[in-house]
C-alpha cells in the first residue's frame, strides 16, 4: 500500500497551520477529512494547505484551504508563508507564484523569519465583500451589536481581501468577549459568506493592534488576510498610514499597501514538525 502524504506542522506567529503536499499524487481532500485530521493528536489546526499539482503554467503550485470546520477559506497569509518556506528550501529559490481560490499570488523568501506574500487587491464594493444588501460607503457599514442607544460595537469597516473581513475600531481589543459576539457576527445575515471579525486599535498611524475572530476557525492567535484587512481600512479611513506594524496575540505583522494597490505582508514561520497522513484513517 502507498503510504500516506507528507504533511508538515506549522505556525505563523501562533496561528496554527498543517501542511498537505498532495502534489503528484491521486489522492484527494475534502473537508469531511480536514476536520477528521484537524482531531487527531498532534495535527490540530487553524487552517490546512493542501498543496496540489500547478493548474497554470508559470505558477509553482495550486493551494487550497480549510478551515478548521472543513469550509474552504479563499486566502491565508499565514499559511501561504508557511507554503513559501518550504517551496524555498526545495527548489533553492526565493520567488514564488501560487494559485488560489482567491486568485495568483506571489512570494518571496529573505529568511525563515522574514518571508513576504502579495495578498492582491482589496475589494471594497458592496457586492464583491459581499453583502447581503448595498451600502454605498463601506467605510463604515451599518452594524452594531448592544442596545440601539448604547451599542457595544457599531460601524464597522468591510472589505474583502480573498475573504470576507468587518473591522470594528476600539480603544482596547482586549476589552470585548469577542469568543461570545464573534460567532454572532460571524454568522449575521448582512454577511451571506459569513465574515472574518476582527477589533482593531489604532495605536499610531504607523502601529495597530488587532484581535480576530476568525470564519470556520474561531479565536487564533494571528491571521494574516485579517492584518491586512485592518490595515487598508485603517488607511481608507486615514487613521494610519498604508504601511503599518499590526500586531496580534501571536506577533506582529509587515502590511504595506502599494501605490500598485496590491498588499503585501511580511512575518516569519515556524517548523514544530512532519509526517506522513494516513488518509485510510478517515472514515
Amino acid at each position: 500500500m502507498r503510504a500516506g502524504p507528507h504533511f508538515r506542522k506549522m505556525n505563523g506567529l501562533g496561528n496554527e497551520i498543517l501542511v498537505v503536499d498532495l502534489r503528484g499524487r491521486k489522492d484527494a481532500m475534502s473537508g469531511g477529512t480536514a476536520r477528521d485530521v484537524a482531531g487527531r493528536p498532534g495535527l490540530a489546526f487553524d487552517q490546512m494547505m493542501v498543496v496540489h499539482d500547478p493548474r497554470t503554467p508559470g505558477t509553482d503550485a495550486y493551494v487550497q484551504i480549510y478551515n478548521v470546520d472543513g469550509s474552504e477559506a479563499e486566502a491565508c497569509g499565514n499559511g501561504m508563508r508557511c507554503v513559501a518556506w518550504i517551496a524555498a528550501g526545495e527548489a533553492g529559490r526565493d520567488a514564488f507564484t501560487f494559485e488560489t481560490k482567491a486568485g495568483l499570488l506571489t512570494a518571496s523568501v529573505a529568511s525563515k523569519d522574514r518571508i513576504t506574500v502579495s495578498m492582491g487587491r482589496p475589494k471594497f464594493g458592496w457586492q464583491d465583500i459581499p453583502l447581503a444588501e448595498p451600502f454605498h460607503d463601506t467605510r463604515g457599514i451599518e452594524l452594531q451589536i448592544g442596545p440601539i442607544d448604547n451599542p457595544i460595537l457599531h460601524s464597522p469597516a468591510v472589505v474583502n481581501v480573498g475573504n470576507p473581513h468587518a473591522v470594528f475600531w476600539v480603544n482596547d481589543v482586549n476589552a470585548y468577549d469577542l469568543a461570545r459576539i464573534g460567532p454572532m457576527l460571524e454568522n449575521h445575515p448582512i454577511f451571506p459568506e459569513r465574515a472574518n471579525i476582527s477589533l482593531a486599535h489604532v495605536v499610531s498611524p504607523t502601529a495597530i493592534t488587532v484581535r480576530t475572530w476568525e470564519r470556520g476557525a474561531g479565536l487564533t492567535k494571528a491571521c494574516g488576510s485579517a492584518a491586512c484587512a485592518v490595515a487598508v481600512c485603517a488607511a481608507r479611513k486615514k487613521l494610519a498610514q498604508r504601511q503599518v506594524t499590526v500586531t496580534l496575540p501571536g506577533g506582529p505583522l509587515l502590511i504595506d499597501w502599494r501605490a500598485n494597490d496590491e498588499i503585501w505582508m511580511t512575518g516569519p514561520v515556524e517548523l514544530e514538525h512532519e509526517g506522513v497522513l494516513d488518509l485510510a484513517a478517515t472514515a
